[in-house]
């Protein structure tokens, strides 16, 4: 009996070790698992047709963006996500959308105008003659009191447009990818210089067109050229134009050809009528917005979690496919490859993987500072600046962002975090072959990574090849699907799935930066 039941423990001290042997196999080889449902057997630009095709554009408050987020909600419970919900934040104030919109010149001659509305712009219907509005100073502006009822009122003067001899794509070369390497760790901004004196008039200014209540307030598109147009929200002279009751201008931004035409025609003493037809409401009467959230639940360090993510929202003129409707496509497909991966290998996960997609980015981080603010440290009364960290906060080990348009992944924005450049140059060697290999203590700022930053939580941005992001597509009408990169995309997946998957894994919480001893 002894002896049967020595070879019984025999047998399964041999089978436990062949089991630990197979497992550290497939765990030495779960980089090409990773690569194989990342590159091979993609859907990225599935779930990004889906996102800008069917359910664009998305800007915050619309009911576009609501139905987007219900697509995205059953599209992560379909593929087995745990825990799908949306969370609410705000009040972020009233949404907005557009139902109808066109644009022409009716004098001296026809033609249809390139032009979009500015977000929060109202109805609007009318024609009417053009004023330009040459305002140096506050006295200027009593000469127009009175006479712009009725009229369109140009704010710009005219932008000269160079002729495109140089690509409006490029890539990252060794020479930038150095300069990136070589960065130091961020510095804090300077302080602005004082315009308060540009900054009165203008609000001045907008007040005064408060109570004129022209037909329209045209701009140019700020850059670009060939009929792109880059298109943001409508701004008042008193408040926020999202905020309930408030009066707002219609605003429309031209391409910068036809109001250059206008401009010329104007100062030639040619008197120039225009005509407008825009259809818009306002929407969401409770304020209230929600982000995305799903995950993936760990074992031994299941209450410890991974987060990655990438903002939801857009604006209205394109449909917010490199922005960012690519990053989120991204982040949904590092779930799918992860739930793949999990499914062929029989491994779990250590750490809970949490997905969260953001809304409200566009208008100042919003969703993202919300959720950071409800679960991992109070902030002061305008919700910026942390004041005192919670439990929470402890737990997470890492948050990885995507917001820099279409192209892939170069590398990594380390935040001034030295201590994971090591860590991260490890998990960066399987991809050699796909041009990813640059860490830089800088950062790149103005997506959802800093609020998680801010509050001691280890937050990246990746380096991204810049293709024509700042040039054509950022915020633009060209903000479309056929603007994204399909191989570029099926690397960022890849590689971000495989940093996901290293952070649940790994026995410790990567390290983190020093911060305020106010916040310890």
């Amino acid at each position: 009996m002894k002896k049967l039941v020595y070879l019984l423990l025999l047998f399964a001290s041999s089978y436990s070790l062949q089991a630990q042997v197979a497992e550290a196999e497939v765990e030495t080889a779960i980089d090409e698992i990773i690569k194989k449902h990342g590159m091979d057997k993609s859907e990225v630009m599935e779930i990004a047709s889906w996102i800008t095709d069917v359910y664009g554009p998305r800007l915050t408050g619309s009911p576009k963006l609501d139905k987007a987020t219900q697509w995205a909600k059953s599209e992560l419970e379909s593929w087995g996500m745990k825990n799908v919900h949306l969370e609410e934040w705000g009040p972020f104030g009233r949404g907005w959308e557009m139902t109808h919109f066109e644009m022409h010149a009716t004098a001296p001659s026809y033609w249809p105008l390139i032009a979009y509305p500015k977000a929060w712009s109202p109805p609007v219907s009318g024609t009417g003659v053009v004023v330009y509005l040459d305002i140096q100073d506050e006295k200027d502006i009593a000469k127009y009191r009175g006479k712009l009822s009725g009229k369109f009122v140009l704010m710009d003067t005219i932008r000269d447009v160079d002729e495109p001899f140089k690509a409006l794509a490029k890539r990252h070369n060794d020479e930038s990818l150095l300069k990136l390497a070589n960065a130091g760790p961020p510095t804090p901004r300077p302080r602005r210089r004082n315009r308060a004196g540009g900054f009165n008039l203008n609000k001045a200014i907008w007040k005064m067109l408060g109570e004129e209540k022209p037909i329209a307030v045209l701009d140019r598109s700020y850059k670009g050229d060939m009929g792109t147009v880059f298109v943001s929200g409508a701004r008042t002279g008193k408040g926020r134009a999202r905020d309930n009751g408030q009066y707002v201008v219609p605003q429309v931004t031209l391409s910068v050809e036809h109001y250059n035409r206008i401009f010329r025609m104007m100062h030639k003493n040619v008197p120039v009528e225009l005509t407008i037809e825009l259809g818009a409401k306002y929407t969401n009467p409770d304020g209230m917005e929600h982000n995305i959230i799903a995950e993936i639940p760990g074992t031994d360090l299941k209450d410890e979690v991974v987060i990655f993510g990438a903002h939801f929202d857009s604006w209205h003129t394109g449909t917010g496919a490199t922005d960012n409707g690519a990053g989120s496509a991204v982040m949904m497909e590092v779930a799918r490859i992860l739930l793949q991966t999990i499914k062929e290998t029989g491994i779990k996960p250590r750490r809970t993987m949490r997905l969260a997609l953001w809304t409200g980015e566009e208008q100042g981080l919003h969703g993202s500072r919300s959720y950071v603010g409800k679960h991992y440290a109070e902030f002061d009364s305008l919700g910026w600046t942390p004041q005192s960290l919670k439990p929470a906060q402890k737990t997470v080990s890492a948050y990885y962002n995507l917001d820099n348009g279409t192209g892939k992944i170069r590398g990594v924005y380390l935040q001034g975090n030295n201590d994971v450049g090591p860590i991260f140059r490890e998990w960066l060697e399987p991809f050699e072959e796909m041009d990813a290999s640059t860490l830089t203590l800088g950062n790149t700022g103005g997506t959802d990574h800093l609020p998680f930053d801010g509050v001691g939580i280890p937050g990246f941005q990746f380096i991204q090849e810049p293709i024509a992001y700042f040039s054509r597509t950022h915020h633009s009408n060209m903000d479309n699907w056929d603007h994204l990169v399909a191989d570029d995309l099926k690397q960022a997946a890849t590689i971000i799935a495989y940093f996901v998957w290293q952070t649940s894994q790994r026995d410790d919480m990567l390290p983190r930066k020093e911060i305020d001893e106010d916040l310890r």
